[in-house]
């Protein structure tokens, strides 16, 4: 993968001479005692990741932690104390007006936390305010806002104002408006937090929706550790200004860096967070419609299994044979495929495990994992879910045993 955005050494320092109190950052001085003796404020200290192009990429961390200092260094609204930012190569910290000015109408746009629309503008002329100020023609924006207006789900409401919109609709039409100008990168520094619950749910997925329809490289900021591991490719988890942990949700479920990564998360639903391929089993005991019942009963005997899934020549899903059915359609001088169940529950790689535990608990066979075209990546059990919920609970009783 190409690395979009590099943070390299990054520390911002609020203040008179924040460049003197590097020094005592260095040193291990806490914030507060460096805020009492200098009047300096430590937003970020010595932060480096690399993020790659088309990744959802989230910033989280606790209120104070450093979070929205950061990601305001990226667009240089917070101009960094020390450290270089590269996008495609170039270190942007250096730019001019004139080459910041080009950086953030072109590359970088951002999403705010209140949306930040206009009331007097309509939902149409608020998306395309980014390209007016371009200087495009009316014909051209209008043509260009309303096919993000459709992008984010909210066509028909062109002429609406923002006060006339629900919380999330308005987050809609602020989505919107930063993509309208095209940028390589998209900021969202706490996009959803002002949302009511169920709607951030919705709102969630439909970033997803999105993000899969446009891979555009998205720096997500967030608090919650939840929003954190379902949307993220990979997480930064962020402490007192500085990166405690960088990685994806399963390796910082299996491996916190430190006693606070692993205080952060111990409240987290895994079932939320877990999915599909992170729980299967590698396929096994697979017949093919040609090789018939025999072989069916083999491959069960050798497997230690009472059912085996059966695919065609392609090696896509076609149903299951239990071994009752394969004695009694030898009996009965069935083929497979006349006495095979074709009923098998199917999900995606994606899918997360608490969408998939109904299932579970409703069908008497295993889950199969299939890939669109219905190639079979995987099984998930009964004994996988449970596992997966289990494994969280010992954790949490090992937590309280050390208290």
């Amino acid at each position: 993968m190409t690395v979009k955005l590099k943070v390299e050494n990054v520390s911002k320092i609020f203040g008179p001479r924040p460049k003197k109190v590097i020094s005592m950052v260095e040193k291990g001085v806490p914030k507060d005692e460096i805020l009492a003796k200098t009047g300096h404020t430590v937003g970020v200290y010595n932060a480096s990741m690399e993020i790659m192009e088309g990744e959802t990429f989230v910033i989280m961390g606790l209120s104070g932690s450093g979070k929205s200092t950061l990601i305001r260094c990226l667009n240089l609204l917070n101009k960094p104390t020390s450290g270089a930012i590269y996008v495609d190569g170039e270190n942007v910290v250096g730019y001019n007006k004139n080459q910041l000015k080009y950086f953030r109408q072109k590359k970088i746009a951002m999403v705010f936390q209140h949306f930040g629309l206009f009331s007097h503008r309509t939902v149409l002329e608020n998306i395309e305010y980014g390209l007016e100020i371009r200087g495009m023609s009316k014909a051209e924006r209008r043509e260009i806002a309303g096919k993000h207006l459709e992008t984010v789900g909210l066509k028909g409401y062109e002429n609406q104002f923002p006060d006339e919109l629900s919380g999330g609709m308005r987050q809609r039409v602020g989505i919107a408006r930063a993509l309208a100008n095209d940028p390589d990168i998209l900021l969202m520094d706490e996009p959803f937090s002002a949302l009511d619950p169920l709607i951030r749910r919705e709102m969630q997925l439909e970033l997803l929706d999105i993000q899969n329809k446009l891979q555009k490289t998205i720096i997500f900021i967030t608090h919650d550790v939840n929003e954190a591991f379902k949307i993220g490719d990979r997480v930064a988890v962020m402490k007192d200004g500085k990166v405690e942990q960088i990685g994806t949700p399963e390796e910082i479920l299996e491996k916190p860096a430190s006693n606070y990564i692993s205080e952060f998360i111990r409240d987290i639903d895994r079932s939320k967070i877990l999915q599909a391929e992170h729980i299967m089993s590698k396929p096994y005991g697979l017949v093919s419609l040609k090789d018939g019942l025999n072989v069916a009963i083999q491959v069960m005997r050798e497997n230690g299994i009472s059912s085996a899934f059966v695919t065609d020549r392609k090696r896509q899903l076609q149903g299951i044979v239990t071994i009752d059915q394969a004695i009694n359609g030898l009996k009965e001088k069935n083929t497979l495929q006349e006495v095979m169940s074709t009923e098998v529950k199917t999900v995606k790689a994606d899918e997360y495990v608490q969408d998939i535990i109904p299932y579970v608990l409703d069908s008497k066979y295993p889950i199969v994992v299939t890939d669109e075209e219905l190639m079979i990546k995987g099984i998930i059990l009964r004994v996988h879910v449970l596992a997966s919920l289990i494994s969280e609970s010992m954790d949490e009783q090992k937590e309280t045993q050390k208290l």
